[in-house]
């Protein structure tokens, strides 16, 4: 299989001086050659001597329509590499792009201008989305003048949970704490949360999971009983939408309960648990295992549906 690495991000979002940083580094000078396929032209260039010295050649291809397997097979017939660096063009409909069976995508980066991203999360906001979703590092960068960089992280998060997010301004890497912007207090007992920080709890649990271990928090959620779920569990938890009406999800972390068993899908309960980490099958890791304190029946909330939009 020939390892793919795909940078993606708008214009002007930082991409080349991300690839131009790696082909730089040490670690990169590797055996063979690499192929660079660019899907647009931005304003920063690569230099001539950097390419020969990581042995990168370049290739443009400026149209989608061009963006084929066939065209692609030719590329890598061409010039024998052994990677291949895609810089994609964000305009191009990042769910449409096909690669050859034999192409195997290593690594997946998304680079944010963070001084746009309000403009296009608020008008692109499904073509961003497209990009973020399997994106395994999500790089904004340009940070210098946003205030509430706690916002850009939940919108990020909301649509790929398990994507790592940095922050960088014209210092480097930002070591940002979000815990003040958090839309409750952490020394409650227990945390009380409603249909917006609901959401935002759960996506802080999987970040930062030792803000609340030991802690008890109490919602209203919806039952979600799994096939094949231990028994004694169940998933308390909220519907979400992420970014679109079309787009959505079931947050919600496994709950540990004596009354597990008689509970029903899809019934409203209001939950008290104790917030631990915990090793879960499902989860194939450790995370947030919650351990029912109290879990009540209650009525449907007047939004069943949370938003992160």
């Amino acid at each position: 299989m020939k390892p793919v690495y795909i940078v993606n991000g708008f214009l002007e979002s930082g991409k080349t001086e991300f690839i131009t940083y790696t082909l730089a580094q040490d670690y990169f000078q590797i055996r063979g050659k690499t192929l660079l396929i660019l899907c647009e032209e931005g304003e920063t260039e690569y230099e001539e001597f950097l390419l020969r010295r990581s042995k990168t050649v370049v290739e443009l291809v400026e149209e989608e329509e061009a963006f084929t397997t066939s065209h692609l097979v030719e590329l890598e017939k061409k010039h024998k590499p052994e990677r291949i660096i895609i810089e994609y063009n964000g305009m191009w409909n990042f769910k449409n792009m096909k690669l050859p069976w034999h192409w195997s995508v290593e690594q997946q980066i998304t680079t944010i201008d963070a001084s746009t991203f309000p403009m296009y999360f608020n008008n692109m906001k499904s073509m961003l989305a497209e990009m973020i979703r399997q994106s395994e590092l999500i790089i904004f960068n340009r940070c210098d003048d946003v205030e509430d960089l706690g916002v850009y992280r939940r919108n990020v998060k909301a649509i790929n949970p398990k994507a790592e997010i940095v922050f960088e301004d014209s210092n480097g890497e930002i070591d940002e704490i979000f815990e003040e912007d958090l839309p409750y207090n952490l020394t409650d007992d227990p945390i009380v949360l409603n249909d917006e920080s609901y959401g935002i709890w759960y996506l802080d649990s999987l970040d930062h999971l030792e803000r609340y271990e030991g802690k008890k928090v109490q919602f209203t959620a919806m039952v979600l009983k799994p096939e094949n779920f231990p028994e004694g569990y169940f998933v308390p938890g909220r519907m979400a939408m992420t970014c679109c009406a079309e787009d959505m999800a079931f947050l919600g972390f496994a709950c540990r309960a004596d009354a597990a068993g008689r509970l029903e899908n899809k019934q409203w309960v209001r939950v008290t648990a104790a917030v631990r980490k915990e090793y879960f099958a499902d989860y194939q890791a450790e995370g947030p295992v919650l351990e029912a304190l109290y879990v009540e029946e209650t009525e449907a909330p007047a939004e069943e549906v949370i938003s992160f939009v």
